[in-house]
């Protein structure tokens, strides 16, 4: 969970603190993707104002979101060219027709931004890392499936391309789909695509770190005072999930 600089700035101290190699799956920051929904909504609507008043808010929020994170000015101005290359794509999005395919590019702008920014979070405090794009190894199948075969191949391959490093950071949620083109793994799916990277690299372990302190025993958004549960079965984490707990993807 990403949504403010300082939560960046616990997730580098969360993954140097291991000597095993590691990858890093981040989410959008927090709010991002809803509001690239919105953007898409509103562009479907033919609501060019509407669209062009939320990207505009959005990016206000990544502008604001670089001065607290990043304290040197030459990384801060990469991180402004970072931002202007995204939201010139969200600008342009005004112009052109919407299709499937266009609404899946939008909501892949989150992840990307994020991942880049923190990678340069990174860079200032001097952690050796490098940064893979999931798009260049998560695959799903004709029928929206991960293709574990496909993704255990493609990343061993861009691992092998970087010899001498421990920690890798890369993008939850999106993936390229049967056709080559950008998808995602619906919402909630950066959790999704650790456990996928885990199970195709063979990862001793996958840690999934979240806001809150793990699965209750009700919803705390009805219920007053629920509790955490200390320990829970595979399967009964599945059978929550499934029946609507936010903190898992069910798959």
């Amino acid at each position: 969970s990403v949504g403010k600089p300082e939560r960046m700035h616990q997730v580098s101290e969360l993954i140097t603190r291991d000597a095993e190699p590691t990858i890093v799956v981040l989410s959008a920051l927090s709010g991002t993707t809803n509001s690239l929904v919105e953007i898409s909504n509103s562009l479907a609507e033919n609501d060019k104002k509407s669209a062009s008043e939320k990207i505009a808010v959005l990016e206000a929020h990544y502008r604001s979101f670089i001065q607290t994170l990043l304290k040197e000015a030459s990384l801060q101005q990469k991180a402004n060219e970072i931002i202007d290359e995204h939201f010139e794509f969200l600008k342009i999005t005004q112009r052109i027709s919407l299709s499937d395919a266009l609404v899946k590019d939008i909501l892949a702008q989150g992840e990307l931004m994020s991942t880049k920014l923190f990678s340069l979070y990174l860079e200032q405090i001097g952690v050796d890392h490098a940064l893979i794009p999931a798009l260049e190894f998560m695959r799903i199948d004709a029928n929206d499936e991960p293709d574990l075969s496909a993704i255990e191949e493609k990343i061993n391959i861009v691992l092998a391309n970087h010899p001498s490093k421990k920690l890798f950071i890369t993008q939850g949620y999106i993936c390229r789909n049967a056709k080559g083109e950008v998808d995602n793994l619906k919402r909630g799916g950066s959790d999704y695509t650790a456990s996928l990277i885990a199970a195709a690299v063979k990862a001793s372990v996958c840690e999934i770190w979240t806001d809150i302190d793990g699965m209750h025993n009700n919803d705390p958004r009805v219920v007053d005072k629920t509790v955490a549960i200390e320990q829970l079965s595979f399967d009964e984490a599945a059978e929550l999930a499934y029946f609507g707990a936010k903190i898992l993807h069910p798959t």
